[in-house]
Order: C-alpha cells, then sequence, then structure tokens
C-alpha cells in the first residue's frame, strides 16, 4: 500500500481496495487541500481542520464516529477516545481511528490530547503503522508521543500534526520531536510504500513531504 501526506492530519491511504482521506482541512489552516478523490473520508474530529469533507470529490462514504465498519473491502474501527478523568476541556470529542489494509493495522490518532490508559491501548489492537501528533498545542506533546509510542509499539511511526511552511496555526517543528526520541536526522520522502513483509524489525520513524502548497503561494 502507499501512504501519503497533505500536511497537518491529513493522509491518503491507498490498497488495492480502497482510497481513503484522514482529515481534510479547509483553508484557514494556511494549506491548499489538493483536489483529492476517495473511497473513504474519515474525519477525528468536527473542526475545520479536520472535517473539510467539500474538499475531496463526492461519491465517498464517510467515517466520523465509534463502531465498525467495512466499506468496499476495508475494515475500520473508530474508537472515542477521551482523557480518563477531566473530560476534553472543551475541545470536540477525538476519534481514534484503525484501518485494516493490505494485512497491515493503520491507526491515525487525530488529535490525541493525552496518553491513553492500558484499556485504550488493548482497544486499538496491534498496531503496525501509527500516524501520531508530535507538536502540542491542544494534541499530544512531543514528550507526550514518546510515550504513546513505547505504550503502542508499531512498526512504522508517521509524525503529523506539526509545523510545516505555510500553516497558520503554531505548533513545534518535528525535530523536537525527533530529539524527543533520539532520532538522528531524517529525510523526508514522498510517500511510504510499504507492504506486511516489508515491515521494519524494530520501530522506525518515516517523514514525509506535504503534498500541499501554502494558501499564500497558491
Amino acid at each position: 500500500m502507499e501512504i501519503i501526506w497533505y500536511g497537518h492530519a491529513c493522509f491518503r491511504l491507498k490498497d488495492r481496495n480502497s482510497t481513503v482521506i484522514t482529515d481534510p482541512y479547509d483553508s484557514s489552516l494556511g494549506l491548499v487541500l489538493p483536489r483529492t478523490k476517495a473511497d473513504i473520508v474519515s474525519i477525528s474530529n468536527q473542526t475545520a481542520h479536520h472535517n473539510y469533507t467539500s474538499g475531496v470529490k463526492s461519491g465517498f462514504k464517510l467515517v466520523d464516529g465509534p463502531g465498525e465498519y467495512e466499506i468496499g473491502g476495508t475494515f475500520i474501527t473508530g474508537i472515542r477516545m477521551k482523557p480518563p478523568q477531566n473530560g476534553s476541556n472543551g475541545r470536540p470529542d477525538n476519534n481514534v481511528f484503525v484501518f485494516y489494509m493490505d494485512d497491515m493495522a493503520i491507526c491515525h490518532l487525530g488529535d490525541l490530547t493525552h496518553v491513553p490508559t492500558q484499556s485504550q491501548v488493548e482497544e486499538m489492537g496491534n498496531i503496525d503503522v501509527l500516524m501520531i501528533p508530535v507538536a502540542g498545542q491542544k494534541a499530544l506533546s512531543a514528550a507526550q508521543a514518546a510515550e504513546v509510542i513505547s505504550l503502542i509499539e508499531p512498526y512504522i511511526v508517521i509524525p503529523m500534526h506539526y509545523g510545516i511552511p505555510g500553516l497558520n496555526v503554531k505548533l513545534d517543528p518535528v525535530s523536537k520531536f525527533l530529539k524527543e526520541m533520539g532520532a538522528a536526522k531524517i529525510d523526508p520522502v514522498s510517500a511510504l510504500k510499504i507492504t506486511s513483509s516489508s515491515l521494519p524489525e524494530e520501530t522506525q520513524i518515516v517523514l514525509l513531504e506535504p503534498r500541499a502548497q501554502s494558501k499564500s503561494a497558491a
């Protein structure tokens, strides 16, 4: 399968059965979402930087809440994930989605704000590829992200929701997360092509180049 990043929390996941778009954003983010089509669109939370379904060509199935779904041969588990004690502190509910594609479990954490409890981690199951926010500002900080990764133990980690050129939201750079993880400099790639047989033996961080223009450059 192939994974590309449109910036922020928006990815395209594509295998032989389906194309999934996660968390499409509107132009108030400062980026221009490439016009794209999908079989499935997932929404982690109902804010304009995550739920701009008008930016995706019509004809898709929308997944925007907890439950189990089967769409065109793709299985999806949606988990409503709130902090265990103090609620969302005014934040909209966050949905975590696990997509089962090409014999792999790909997890998108959305705007997760807290380190999950053990029972919440178990609810996700075994995860092969993890897309995780890493830059704070109403989502996981770099230190929290590192802790979550140690709990989930995925084979591949794809950081998201961090500062890139053109973004109107002030987020930490990904370098802060890489330092927290003790990772050396990593060169971004335009796409990740992966199969279940090519998963690494130990957790590997993959940086993706954002396939989006800044609004000012468009």
